[in-house]
């Protein structure tokens, strides 16, 4: 038992080493789950996803949208004057964002790349452009557009979540993806400045959930502010037309992968305005898992991880008194829940990666089936209690979606 946590510690330490601009989830919240056995009826496997992967991809790519409308999106820069960064002495704290939205005439605006500080992995392979188009102006027949705020795992950054968030976009939210300076990778400012990992040793997940939660009530701050006719941009850059008039403040949820899905319940407790609240397989830590939460809250697991091997779920499940779900995602490793799951498979080599390692960090369920279902309950949750369009998928077990389990 010894050996295998040795062999177990040291694959999480390579890949969080090797992904380098992707900053991999692991170890941020849950430890990834060990290699789960074969779902049956599962399409074929992350390993049988690498054989049919081309030698030599070039770039990567991402699952395509699937809502009606095309994308826009724009990132934003933005300081909080009343607080000072809680890891870096006598500076205030920043924070980059992007804003991911339904948008129209796409075609004149240049598609927009992932807000990664490089894009070159090893082997001449590149990262994903994406389905957002830079500055495009906001559909207007989308109406006004509840809010979403995403938080990435820990050493994560913003763009590890674009499958999901583009998707959402497409179907009618307004989605601001968070980057929590100096917890996450590489931040990049727009006058060129790099703020890397800044934590002190020994700290503790519970101050960075803390401060993710104070980060996320910023933001709906700012949004409040661009929805009142104000450009919070530090250096002012022009917001895409049509924005003031959509932004839905009325309407919050948030969601977030791994240690942000462990930040969502601390960021409920700490800001009323958000709605309702999705974890995607993340722990939690300090005093949200004991309060009382009255407002809905959706749990989404991994194979291997659940309230009962997680106490700080099965705690957090005696205090919602909102509506609550536990999903369990059949075949499923920790990574299942972030871009790795579809990137990882197309150029293992890229992220020194080989393909029993693939099992292990992805799981058995086929990426892109994992997308398409995370999807479908991601929408289904925030349609019903943003857009109060209630879908019966939440009620139990689907024969559409088996991988699903509804843990009672």
């Amino acid at each position: 038992m010894k050996h295998a946590r040795r062999r177990h510690s040291r694959l999480r330490a390579r890949v969080a080493g090797t992904t380098g601009t992707l900053a991999v989830v692991l170890g941020a919240g849950v430890a990834p789950a060990v290699a789960a056995g074969k779902t049956p009826g599962a399409p074929i496997t992350a390993a049988a996803a690498l054989n049919e992967a081309p030698q030599a991809p070039g770039q990567l790519t991402l699952p395509a949208p699937t809502g009606r409308y095309r994308v826009g999106t724009v990132d934003l820069h933005l300081r909080d004057s009343k607080r000072m960064d809680p890891w870096v002495p006598g500076q205030q704290r920043e924070l980059m964002v992007s804003l991911w939205y339904p948008a129209t005439h796409t075609s004149r605006y240049p598609a927009a790349l992932l807000p990664n500080s490089q894009q070159a992995l090893p082997g001449g392979v590149t990262l994903p452009t994406t389905a957002g188009h830079t500055g495009a102006p906001v559909e207007h027949r989308a109406g006004k557009l509840p809010v979403l705020l995403y938080s990435p795992g820990g050493r994560g950054n913003r763009a590890t979540g674009t499958a999901l968030v583009q998707d959402l976009a497409s179907r009618g939210y307004l989605v601001v993806t968070i980057d929590h300076t100096h917890d996450t990778g590489d931040v990049v400012f727009p006058d060129g400045r790099h703020e890397g990992s800044m934590l002190p040793p020994g700290t503790k997940s519970r101050d960075l959930i803390d401060v993710r939660a104070a980060d996320a009530r910023f933001v709906n701050d700012q949004l409040a502010e661009i929805a009142r006719g104000h450009n919070p941009d530090v250096e002012h850059k022009p917001l895409p037309h049509g924005l003031t008039q959509a932004v839905s403040t009325k309407h919050i949820g948030m969601f977030g992968a791994s240690l942000g899905g462990g930040s969502v319940a601390a960021a409920m407790h700490a800001d009323p305005r958000i709605d309702a609240g999705a974890n995607l397989d993340g722990q939690l830590f300090g005093s949200s898992e004991y309060q009382r939460l009255d407002r809905p809250y959706m749990l989404f697991s991994s194979e291997h991880h659940n309230r009962n091997t997680d106490g700080s779920w099965a705690r957090l499940w005696d205090h919602l008194h909102g509506e609550r779900l536990d999903l369990k995602l059949r075949g499923s490793g920790h990574n299942s829940f972030v871009d790795n799951q579809v990137l990882f498979p197309q150029a293992p080599g890229a992220f020194g990666l080989a393909p029993p390692q693939l099992e292990q960090i992805l799981g058995t369920i086929d990426p892109n089936r994992s997308i398409e279902v995370q999807r479908t309950y991601l929408a289904a949750f925030f349609d019903k209690h943003l857009h109060h369009q209630h879908s019966h998928l939440l009620d139990g077990p689907s024969r559409h979606y088996p991988e699903v389990d509804f843990v009672r």
